[in-house]
């Protein structure tokens, strides 16, 4: 019998940790057990009617054909027009694609040669280094702890830059940290890696969840020679119709037309045509009531965290997540998490998805629950450390 041979690089793609905890707590739930997740990155809420509206109407109008590669123009429009006016692209800027995933595969297949690093902050979302690996590019990953904000900074930039360094790759609000950027830092990391003589690629997939007032602009304000990806999946609440866009820089419009043609065809039509209803104000103001349940529900899971014996030493201020240093209570997060899902029914996702930086001493909860799981969780957990 032949035996399949892989690539070399999939020797360098690692899996996703958290769906192997999905998996984990699907099999105790078909085992009957009850189980709150905590490890999931995918909002609570349904998506919005108005867009779900827009999606029957599209269907009953047979609107199922693909669309030109770079998507409807009408939409491409409409989301170039959210931006402020003084941060504005053209919609020609502005490319739909299957989900920010997507976006970011176009971005580095078209910055990346073999051997060029991209900078990125460590934690960080896990599949950003396997993006870059795709394309022959190395990830450097930069600790980042609660005394950079979880962020990376001018000087951290800096420090590990080097001549094959092609790229800075930032998101903000951050996955696992839920860290923002502030405006001033943005445009400093920017003006920066402009210096340095590389391209700045801002996620701002969670723009619009975040909290206490804090300033989080697009990354656009700083310059035109950028790439900001974004989606619709997160805080309009459409994970599962796979509906991104990426705003490129004016240079760039035929490699991504062409890259868009070849990959995807063009993005899913009907997605497209829902993603229509979600600038409107019915949907926005729907939007702003979900923000505000997320604030509540993070307003109490920190302090819960904290009365457990987590450390958090920074509040998130965006996104839906707390990444807990459990350093108090573990050192390795793998088994504590295996633990706590086996023996009190709440899953949680280790910090070895997030990079290398103390991977062992952390653990994210997400609270893209209702408030009433939440509460919920953290008894469980109460009554498990009093038990053990």
């Amino acid at each position: 019998m032949m035996t399949s041979r892989l690539a070399e690089r999939m020797a360098l793609i690692q899996p996703f940790h958290v769906m192997e905890v999905l998996a984990k707590a699907q099999a105790l739930e078909q085992a009957g057990r009850d189980v709150i997740h905590l490890e999931i990155g995918e909002p609570d809420f349904p998506t919005p009617e108005p867009i779900l509206a827009r999606a029957q109407a599209a269907l009953t109008a047979g609107q199922t054909r693909y669309t030109a590669a770079l998507g409807l123009p009408e939409l491409r429009a409409l989301i170039a027009a959210q931006y402020p006016a003084e941060a504005r692209p053209s919609p020609q800027r502005v490319a739909l694609v299957p989900g920010s995933s997507a976006a970011l595969l176009v971005t580095f297949a078209l910055l990346l040669n073999p051997g060029d690093e991209v900078l990125l902050a460590d934690p960080g979302y896990p599949c950003n280094a396997n993006f870059i690996q795709l394309f022959g590019g190395v990830p450097v990953r930069i600790p980042c702890g609660p005394e950079t904000g979880y962020q990376l900074t001018p000087e951290l930039i800096c420090a590990h830059w080097s001549e094959r360094t092609r790229a800075v790759l930032l998101g903000s609000p951050a996955n696992p940290t839920g860290a923002v950027i502030a405006p001033e830092p943005m445009s400093a990391i920017a003006a920066t890696v402009r210096e340095l003589g590389g391209t700045l690629v801002v996620d701002e997939i969670y723009h619009g969840l975040v909290y206490d007032g804090a300033v989080v602009r697009s990354a656009l304000h700083d310059g035109d020679d950028l790439f900001v990806i974004n989606s619709f999946s997160k805080f309009y609440g459409m994970t599962g119709w796979r509906l991104g866009w990426l705003v490129a820089p004016e240079g760039y419009g035929d490699a991504v037309t062409r890259l868009c043609q070849n990959l995807f065809i063009s993005a899913p039509t009907l997605s497209q045509h829902a993603a229509l209803a979600a600038f409107e104000p019915a949907t926005l103001d729907e939007l702003e009531r979900r923000r505000q349940a997320f604030q509540q529900r993070r307003d109490f899971l920190v302090p819960a965290l904290r009365q457990l014996g987590f450390q958090v030493p920074l509040v998130p201020a965006g996104a839906f997540y707390v990444y807990a240093d459990a350093s108090d209570l573990t050192d390795d997060s793998q088994h504590f998490a295996d633990q706590v899902l086996e023996q009190s029914g709440v899953a949680i996702t280790p910090g070895r998805d997030f990079g290398d930086y103390r991977q062992h001493e952390h653990l994210r909860f997400s609270y893209a629950a209702p408030l009433e799981r939440l509460e919920e969780a953290m008894e469980r957990l109460r009554r498990w450390f009093s038990h053990s």
